[in-house]
């Protein structure tokens, strides 16, 4: 599919980089004791990122192999180098812990748990199956003593059950996402929620740093007598086997799959087909009006719709936003600041004059086709279909997706009476406490999601 890397909006920080695509050969002074031309072993990458974030990045260039995408994508942020200045804003690097290992098929996934001076995060580094670096992702920290925290105790005592379970992927052969559905104790059948996550390859929780806003929303509604399912995003699992498809759009990135979990979760014995809703989750939210749409085709519809976050606009336009906000934070800019900044603006002037990029060019880190899809998007005209109830969430202190949008949203369906509209002062992208002039420092702490929204949340679902 398109990207495994993460935009810098909808449901990712600005400062956390991904790539997912590159390629030559690999290893540098501190590495090269363990590092062959390949990653090939949790030794292996715990060096190659112990170099990045500790040593010479740029040697790391052309001592390993990367796949093309990956190596395209290195380049066009100023090499190893310019991805390792991507990481400042985390602060100072304090510990790197041992890393975990996960296989996909072909492509195995190294995670490596590191604490920085502001976050703790893991950087997962991808290889395929020529142990070519195909991608570098931040992913939820699992190492240390916090490994399953999102801030607070964990409840032990649930009232429900967890049950592992995969929707298929027609675009592989034996494609599968991994999934979690939480099912309230007692016969059912239950109404049931499907989270759909924002932008980049997001794991089932959604994972930001140490918070983890899926996982809070689906065992707050699982207390609540409400099964929800959650699921890798295909970005995060087929990430570096999809790069090279420069035709993905929104569609393959987040649609489809929305509307398989319908259909999987409809055949579940405990839950009920009649009362079956979808969340989105910014990008996602967004999606909810084409989502709608496709399921109208499927056997198996939605009873309802739940916007968290959720774009009224043109996704450029507010990209554009995005980045004003966050330079404005740091009015005085280093001179690699101002270069990087004139090369983002550059990218996004590119975005509004499609017609004369190569449909190979990566452009904000996504192929025209991608953006060209977006541009066509009708995303209000498009929910004037929905007939079903919608609720509308918006954190006051959103700086990623604004109350402007919430505006928009509320100015167009106010008069109808399937929809409904909440905002909550002090709260942020992740619907969390925070400030919006702390920017993305406000996501470094790890917080729970905020109780009232999980109250209102499942009264709506409950209502239905």
């Amino acid at each position: 599919m398109k990207k495994n890397s993460r935009f810098l909006l909808y449901g990712a920080i600005t400062f956390l980089f991904v790539c997912t695509a590159a390629g030559t050969s690999c290893v540098s002074s501190y590495a090269s004791a363990v590092m062959q031309k390949t990653i090939s072993s949790k030794e292996d990458a715990e060096a190659y990122i112990r170099e990045l974030l500790t040593g010479d990045a740029s040697s790391l260039d052309e001592a390993c192999s990367y796949t093309d995408q990956m190596k395209k994508a290195v380049n066009s942020l100023g090499g190893m180098e310019g991805l390792r200045k991507s990481l400042a804003s985390l602060g100072d690097i304090k510990e790197i812990e041992p890393a975990s290992e996960t296989q996909n098929g072909e492509m195995i996934s190294y995670s490596v748990p590191c604490v920085f001076e502001a976050m703790k995060v893991d950087l997962v580094l991808t290889v395929d199956a020529d142990r070519a670096i195909a991608g570098l992702v931040t992913g939820r920290y699992s190492g240390g003593a916090s490994a399953a925290g999102t801030g607070g105790e964990e409840n032990t005592e649930v009232h429900f059950i967890s049950e592992e379970l995969s929707i298929p992927v027609e675009a592989f052969e034996n494609g599968e996402l991994p999934g979690t559905l939480l099912i309230p104790e007692g016969e059912g059948p239950f109404p049931a929620v499907v989270l759909i996550h924002g932008s980049g390859p997001n794991d089932r929780d959604e994972s930001i740093g140490e918070n983890a806003p899926f996982k809070d929303i689906a065992e707050g509604l699982a207390e609540s007598g409400i099964a929800v399912y959650r699921f890798d995003k295909r970005t995060y699992v087929y990430g570096p086997q999809m790069h090279e498809d420069t035709g993905i759009t929104l569609l393959e990135e987040t649609i489809e799959d929305a509307v398989t979990a319908v259909q999987v979760l409809a055949s579940h014995d405990k839950i009920d087909p009649s009362r079956i809703f979808v969340l989105g989750h910014s990008l996602g939210g967004m999606s909810l009006p084409a989502i709608d749409q496709e399921l109208k085709s499927a056997e198996h519809q939605a009873c309802g719709y739940i916007f968290l976050a959720a774009p009224a606009r043109n996704l450029i336009d507010i990209m554009r936003e995005q980045y004003d906000f966050i330079y404005s934070l740091t009015p005085i800019l280093t001179a690699e600041q101002k270069q990087q900044k004139e090369q983002t603006y550059r990218e996004l002037d590119q975005l509004k004059n499609l017609e004369s990029a190569d449909s190979g060019t990566l452009i904000a880190n996504a192929y025209p086709a991608y953006w060209n899809y977006l541009n066509e998007y009708d995303i209000i005209g498009t929910a004037e279909n929905i007939t079903v109830p919608c609720l509308v969430l918006q954190g006051e202190e959103d700086y990623q997706v604004t109350m402007e949008d919430f505006s928009l949203w509320q100015n167009a369906f106010k008069g109808k009476d399937t929809w409904q509209f909440r905002s909550y002062p002090g709260l942020i992208h992740l619907f969390v406490k925070g400030q919006k002039s702390n920017g993305p420092a406000a996501y470094m702490k790890a917080q729970k999601v905020e109780p009232q929204v999980l109250e209102d949340i499942a009264s709506f679902v409950l209502a239905h």
